[in-house]
């Protein structure tokens, strides 16, 4: 192996970085179990979370993920990967190896997650993450294991298959028999909304460390429930949701393709310039989409987000690093602040939010337009009316 990553705690800053985001929110959410989380779970995600310079959209920036196969076993209404049958042309094992030493020989990234599809289902899953596990990556399956609903008639509805619910119980005592760290994904939409509250306690319940709560966007399968996604006025009610549960909770459950949510939190605590939003800044980074996020499509196509459907090039014909450091959409999004349009380029939260740019795409084709899902701007316009009455 030619190149060894280093370790999480190399250079010990790192650490002090990702317990600055987590400390941060937990004093903005008055976490009351902050403490008791950072002790039995906390110290576990750090290993997952390595190299991390704050908390992103999708969990940490620092986060390739390499969606390994086409392959699933389920055909979820939602997915953005459109996954079912593995695609012919997916990366060989040689070219998979080339490609986690690609990864490797970035010192900005010190993890790499595993996703499909269902990466269990690929033949040569084990080889790789060995590889992986040997060039010093800290390894993360995604599998399709994921709960959209604590009611199973939901659950299996949205997941295209009865019984689903079950397995992923199976899934979940297995996961937590084996001393893994276990973190339950979910997909907020309209279906499942009436809903989210239960599977929140749920989940604290099963004893996860971490819940990631997705909102759909409307790519791949979710194209066909567009209808689905949330408003803006859903979008609020989530992060109210999570922000309300989140003080008792004993799991951190963060947003995902909802970066509004931070803003949402900095001014319900009364921050909105000054000092202290230099210092969420530097902890919050809003949609990570580019910016320490890359997805590595099954086919080798390198893009900044699952959401944000544009290939920068392809790592069976480019080396990856050249082309996450030097292709015009990743320097784009990397100066973000500079490039924003509409509301979001206007925003002075933008720094920590940046509208979610997979949205931006989905419904105007272009990736730095203004996000259309945005609720802070229009909760600024209502108190601007009022202040004038």
């Amino acid at each position: 192996m030619k190149n060894k990553v280093k370790a999480f705690y190399n250079p010990p800053s790192l650490l002090f970085k990702q317990l600055g985001s987590s400390l941060l929110m937990g004093y903005l959410n008055r976490w009351h179990n902050f403490p008791g989380w950072l002790f039995k779970y906390g110290f576990k995600s750090i290993p997952v979370a390595n190299g991390a310079l704050g908390m992103g959209c999708i969990g940490y920036p620092g986060h390739p993920v390499w969606e390994v196969t086409g392959a699933c076993n389920l055909r979820c209404i939602h997915c953005h990967a459109v996954s079912g049958k593995a695609d012919p042309d997916e990366l060989t094992t040689d070219e998979g190896k080339k490609l986690i030493d690609m990864i490797a020989a970035n010192s900005e990234f010190r993890t790499l997650i595993y996703t499909g599809g269902e990466p269990l289902v690929r033949p040569d899953i084990f080889t790789l993450l060995k590889y992986s596990q040997q060039a010093g990556l800290a390894n993360i399956i995604a599998t399709n294991g994921s709960i959209d609903a604590a009611n199973p008639e939901i659950h299996d509805m949205v997941r295209n298959k009865q019984g689903s619910f079950d397995l992923a119980l199976r899934a979940i005592e297995a996961t937590k028999k084996a001393g893994i760290l276990l973190q339950i994904n979910t997909t907020a939409m309209e279906y499942n909304m009436p809903h989210l509250p239960e599977l929140i306690d749920f989940t604290d319940g099963c004893g996860a460390g971490i819940m990631l709560m997705y909102q759909l966007v409307a790519v791949g399968r979710g194209e066909n429930i567009e209808k689905a996604t949330l408003k803006k006025t859903a979008n609020k009610y989530l992060s109210e949701l999570i922000a309300l549960k989140q003080k008792s909770a004993h799991t951190i459950i963060e947003p995902v393709a909802g970066p509004q949510y931070w803003p949402y939190m900095l001014e319900k605590n009364g921050i909105r310039d000054g000092l202290m939003l230099k210092l969420a800044g530097k902890v919050f980074h809003g949609c990570a989409a580019g910016r320490g996020f890359v997805y590595i499509k099954a086919n080798g196509d390198v893009w900044p987000c699952p959401f944000v459907e544009i290939s920068a090039g392809n790592v069976k014909k480019m080396d990856f690093n050249k082309i996450y450091y030097e292709s015009p959409v990743f320097r784009n999004l990397r100066k973000r602040e500079e490039l924003l349009k509409g509301v979001c380029g206007e925003c002075n939260y933008k720094t920590v939010c940046g509208g979610c740019r997979g949205r931006a795409l989905a419904y105007s084709g272009d990736y730095l337009a203004e996000d259309p899902r945005c609720f802070i701007h229009e909760t600024k316009v209502s108190e601007a009316k009022r202040a004038e009455t």
